[in-house]
């Protein structure tokens, strides 16, 4: 990606300019075909938990990082893993460590997620940017074809429920307002985008491991 060039790293919106530098990412991790056929209803409830019990690993390493940060992004109601944990007890798992333990993929993603620096917001926040903002998303279309395909009930979606935010379209709108209010450097947005990246890169890893 070409470095950011402008005189005043103010005048770019960086929540535009980060969704547009890593567009081809982030589609790439959509058409995997494990995600692909777990959207079009060709899995299981089965695969399904697979998968969720995957991303506790993911969502336990992100979220002990989250400890060290604080900001207008970082907002507790966005936490996800004591959803996750609840989700996958209702989905019949009893020790996840036995029954699904992680992947490699996985272990490689929550690996990476620990060694950033404390002092790394960019890095840090781009993880923050990719997986929380992803649920208010496409999150929420997961979790409608979960739910239609495999009859997945309430108490097995929570993960996809933010109860403490009101409306999740200004929600959203609001996020993206406080990245840009960061005023981050061109340097720390070069390295946002270049790490929204990698973990698109991460969760592809993870779709490929799942359907092998």
């Amino acid at each position: 990606m070409p470095k950011l060039t402008a005189s005043n790293p103010a005048a770019f919106d960086v929540a535009q300019h980060v969704r547009e530098s890593t567009l081809d990412a982030h589609r790439d991790a959509e058409e995997r075909p494990f995600i692909v056929a777990l959207l079009k209803g060709e899995l299981t409830l089965d695969d399904y938990t697979r998968y969720l019990a995957q991303y506790c690993y993911v969502y336990q390493a992100l979220e002990a990082r989250a400890a060290l940060s604080d900001g207008p992004v970082f907002d507790p109601n966005l936490a996800r893993l004591t959803a996750i944990e609840s989700d996958l007890a209702a989905l019949g798992v009893v020790d996840r460590q036995t029954e699904h333990p992680p992947l490699r993929a996985t272990s490689t993603y929550a690996a990476h997620l620990r060694a950033l620096p404390p002092n790394d917001l960019a890095r840090y926040l781009a993880h923050h940017y990719t997986r929380y903002l992803g649920d208010l998303s496409g999150g929420q279309v997961i979790a409608r074809l979960v739910s239609h395909h495999y009859a997945a009930t309430p108490e097995q979606l929570s993960f996809f429920r933010f109860d403490d935010i009101d409306d999740i379209v200004h929600y959203k709108r609001a996020y993206r307002a406080a990245l840009n209010k960061l005023a981050l450097s061109f340097d720390e947005v070069d390295a946002l985008v270049e790490e929204v990246n990698a973990a698109y890169h991460f969760n592809s890893a993870i779709f490929d491991e799942l359907a092998a």
